[in-house]
């Protein structure tokens, strides 16, 4: 409990009482967990707003999508962008202070554009287990962050993401795939769109690995960001098909 509150606290902006005795070693574990708990938050407000809006999924689907960066921070959506940024430029050790400097610039902008309009668009195209949806696109997107920690170098001698290694190891990751994973039983109806989930985050990690040529605290949001920002847009195609 202790470590999810921890893990609560640095991917969230969500209120809870402060322990000093908190330790953050191993919180990526925890992400998956963060994200259901996210995906719940935000299922209940898109509930409420249905029933004030009941014909306007355009502006019910941006609310949630806006409250989604809210309640992070805009911790992910950040990497995504100094992870855009830094792609454009070729040298290694150049990419990483581009990537480390806070000021956007034009390809961060575009990717902060991109990922916020094709989540708010595919939203709005799912009618139904949109819940559902919401909750294996954050958990998984964030359990493919856990399993890059554990399997990709990190390409910096320093940074805020290298603490994630420390305290992870590949076999919890596993058994996390799997608790997700069992969550078919509880949507059968939703088994390929799950394991298409699975199959983004490992494809997700693997691309931004290859072009980035290992890993930074940026490239885990931008992880998350594109598997959530994919699974989404791959419920509305799968969805639009099925029902």
């Amino acid at each position: 409990m202790k470590t999810l509150m921890a893990a609560l606290l640095f991917y969230t902006i969500i209120p809870l009482p402060y322990s000093q005795n908190l330790s953050f070693k191993g919180i990526a574990l925890y992400a998956p967990i963060v994200g259901i708990i996210l995906a719940a938050i935000l299922g209940l407000l898109d509930g409420l707003l249905e029933l004030v809006l009941p014909f306007n999924s355009g502006l019910r689907s941006a609310i949630v999508v806006v409250t989604w960066v809210f309640l992070t921070g805009g911790l992910h959506l950040d990497g995504a962008m100094d992870t855009s940024d830094g792609l454009g430029v070729n040298e290694l050790e150049r990419r990483l202070t581009v990537m480390s400097d806070s000021r956007s610039g034009a390809y961060g902008v575009i990717t902060a554009i991109v990922i916020l309009g094709l989540k708010t668009l595919a939203l709005m195209e799912i009618s139904s287990h949109r819940f559902s949806v919401l909750l294996h696109a954050l958990a998984w997107g964030r359990w493919g962050q856990s399993f890059a920690i554990v399997h990709y170098p990190y390409i910096k001698t320093t940074g805020k993401g290298k603490f994630h290694q420390e305290g992870m190891k590949k076999r919890q990751v596993y058994f996390m795939a799997l608790f997700l994973l069992s969550l078919m039983l509880l949507a059968k109806d939703l088994r390929f769109f799950i394991l298409f989930c699975l199959l983004t985050a490992l494809f997700v990690g693997f691309i931004i690995n290859k072009l980035v040529g290992g890993q930074t605290g940026d490239t885990y949001g931008a992880i998350v960001e594109w598997t959530e920002t994919l699974t989404l847009v791959s419920a509305a195609l799968i969805l639009k098909i099925n029902y």
